[in-house]
C-alpha cells in the first residue's frame, strides 16, 4: 500500500538536518506532487541550515583571532536608553568548539528565538555572568558609568575568569584583563551576540515581572522603553519607583 503523503509529512517535519538526506533519497523517486513539494521543502531546509552554518562561521572572526587565549569572553549591555528600569550587561565565555547557530544582535532576534537561545547558552557555556543597576544609581552615576558598572560586575561573576575580553564598541575603565572594544560587536562576535541575548532576555523577563507590580504603564510590552503610551502614563500617573528621574524630566 502506498505511504500517505500526511504520513510521509510527519516524517519530515521530526527529522534532524542531518536526515534529511535519506529523506530525500528515499521520497525523491516518488512523483505525486505533495511528496515532491515536502522534498522541495527538505532540500530548502538544508540550505538554510548551511546557510546559517556559514554565518556563523563569519561571526567566529574574533574568536579565532584570538583562539590564543584560554578564556573569551563577551560582553554586551541592554537598557540604555529606556525611561525606566535596570541596565543590564552580559558576559558570556563560550567553549572553543561552539557549536550554537542563529547568535546574532538579539534585536535581530524575535521573542521566542531569544528565549530559546538562552537556554541553549547557559546549557553550553563555559561561564555566564549578569550585571545590572538600577535607576536610582543610573540618575546618580549617568547611564554611561552605570553600563560600565553593570559590566564590570557581570565579568567578576565569571568562573572562570576570562583573559579577554570582546566588548560592544566600548572599553571598560576599571577592568585590567585585555578589551578589544568592536563596533557592532553583537552581530560579528558569536561570544557578545551571546552576552547580548542573555542579557536581553533577562532584562525583559524582569520588566515583566514590574508590569504586574505597576501595570498602568504597560512595561510588558513597552520595556520601559519611552512608547507613545508609556509617555502619556508617566504624565497621568506620575513615575513610578523604577523610572530614572533623569531621564523623564522633560516628561514632567
Amino acid at each position: 500500500m502506498e505511504q500517505k503523503i500526511s504520513e510521509i509529512k510527519k516524517i519530515m517535519q521530526a527529522a534532524s538536518v542531518n536526515e534529511l538526506p535519506a529523506f530525500i533519497t528515499a521520497y525523491g523517486g516518488d512523483m505525486r506532487t505533495g511528496v515532491q513539494a515536502l522534498v522541495g521543502k527538505a532540500q530548502k531546509r538544508i540550505e538554510e541550515y548551511e546557510k546559517e552554518l556559514e554565518r556563523t562561521e563569519k561571526m567566529k572572526e574574533f574568536e579565532y583571532q584570538y583562539s590564543s587565549f584560554s578564556y573569551i569572553c563577551g560582553i554586551d549591555e541592554v537598557g540604555r536608553g529606556p525611561l525606566a528600569g535596570p541596565v543590564v550587561a552580559g558576559a558570556v565565555i563560550l567553549p572553543k568548539d561552539c557549536d550554537i547557530l542563529y547568535l546574532n544582535d538579539s534585536k535581530q532576534l524575535s521573542e521566542k528565538k531569544r528565549e530559546e537561545l538562552y537556554d541553549e547558552i547557559m546549557e553550553k557555556a563555559v561561564a555566564t555572568g549578569l550585571g545590572s543597576v538600577e535607576p536610582a544609581r543610573i540618575d546618580e552615576i549617568n547611564i554611561l558609568q552605570a553600563t560600565y558598572e553593570a559590566m564590570r560586575e557581570a565579568v567578576g561573576k565569571l568562573f572562570p575568569a576570562p583573559d579577554i575580553l570582546l566588548n560592544d564598541a566600548v572599553t571598560i575603565p576599571g577592568i585590567s584583563i585585555k578589551q578589544v572594544p568592536i563596533i557592532k560587536g553583537d552581530a560579528k562576535s558569536i561570544s557578545i551576540a551571546a552576552a547580548s541575548i542573555i542579557a536581553k532576555v533577562t532584562r525583559d523577563r524582569l520588566m515583566t515581572e514590574y508590569d504586574a507590580l505597576y501595570p498602568e504603564y504597560g512595561f510588558a510590552s513597552n520595556k520601559g522603553y519611552g512608547a507613545r503610551s508609556h509617555i502619556e502614563a508617566i504624565r497621568k500617573f506620575g513615575p513610578s519607583p523604577i523610572h530614572r528621574r533623569s531621564f523623564i524630566k522633560n516628561f514632567m
